[in-house]
């Protein structure tokens, strides 16, 4: 063998050599499992999050989720990037994040606290009761899924008292609504609120004053019948309450309010004064 050949020989072995070890490299990366890198990533997102460094702490979760879909951290990951959201208030992006987690772990042990989450930041979305009729009945769609579906869990009792919050919301929103037609005087849509007030928020606080406006306006129209019928609902349940007293003043003119007119007097309610009125 000729010294020319020996050296081309010595080349083609040092190329070979140099390609194996870098296949090696290569070999050694691909062998580090999906899983190690999914709990890497998922670190990460913990660490960031410490950092309160929520953006980029919810990508470590979502790379962590991606990275190994069929891992039980996946679902886990899902919510831990919904959490960094709503841990500093960015409650759209939470709500994009429980939505893709709840369509796709359908069947995850933990979807109460996702429906709760879900809740609560449309919930916290709410700035005007007027306005954020969309976030108001959002919130309270979903608040019921928890109280329906999760009764015994923690999360049911905050629902339960958020659900009763939403309920004194949207009275409040029709009574802006009646107001805004007695202001303009069209009475008789004034009257649909007020109604739907009594007739769907009847344990709000809205109750009363409703009522006494039934009266107010019924009487104005000349229905004397059905202003008599709302008084007498509102003395029947709120008979110590202001409102009553004043729809009493509008259906008597003859009242003046009096004190300290002897002890038959003062053991004589309004209730019992509106009942003489209605005989």
């Amino acid at each position: 063998m000729s010294f020319l050949s020996k050296i081309l020989i010595f080349i083609i072995f040092i190329n070979l050599y140099s390609c194996a070890k870098k296949d090696e490299k290569i070999s050694i990366v691909e062998e580090k499992s999906l899983e190690i890198q999914m709990i890497d990533a998922y670190n990460q997102g913990l660490e960031e999050l410490k950092k309160n460094d929520v953006i980029y702490a919810a990508r470590k979760f979502n790379e962590a989720e991606l990275i190994y879909p069929q891992s039980i951290w996946a679902p886990r990951a899902a919510l831990m990037a919904a959490y960094a959201y709503f841990s500093q208030l960015y409650y759209d992006d939470t709500i994009i994040e429980l939505e893709k987690f709840l369509q796709k772990y359908k069947n995850h042990p933990r979807r109460d606290y996702a429906y709760y989450l879900l809740a609560l930041s449309h919930y916290n979305l709410i700035v005007d009761e007027t306005k954020d009729l969309e976030e108001i009945l959002k919130a309270e769609e979903y608040f019921k899924i928890v109280l329906k579906n999760y009764p015994n869990t923690e999360f049911a009792i905050d629902s339960e008292f958020k659900l009763e919050l939403i309920q004194e919301i949207l009275a409040s929103k029709e009574m802006y609504l009646a107001r805004y037609y007695v202001d303009r005087e069209k009475w008789i849509p004034a009257i649909n609120r007020f109604k739907t007030v009594i007739n769907d928020y009847e344990t709000t606080i809205y109750v009363e004053e409703a009522l006494h406006r039934l009266v107010e306006l019924h009487f104005k129209l000349g229905l004397i019948d059905e202003a008599k019928k709302y008084a007498s609902l509102l003395g029947y349940n709120y008979q110590s309450s202001e409102w009553y007293e004043e729809s009493y003043k509008i259906l008597n003119k003859n009242y003046v309010k009096t004190a300290n007119k002897g002890n038959s007097e003062k053991e004589q309610s309004i209730l019992q004064k509106f009942k003489d009125l209605l005989k």
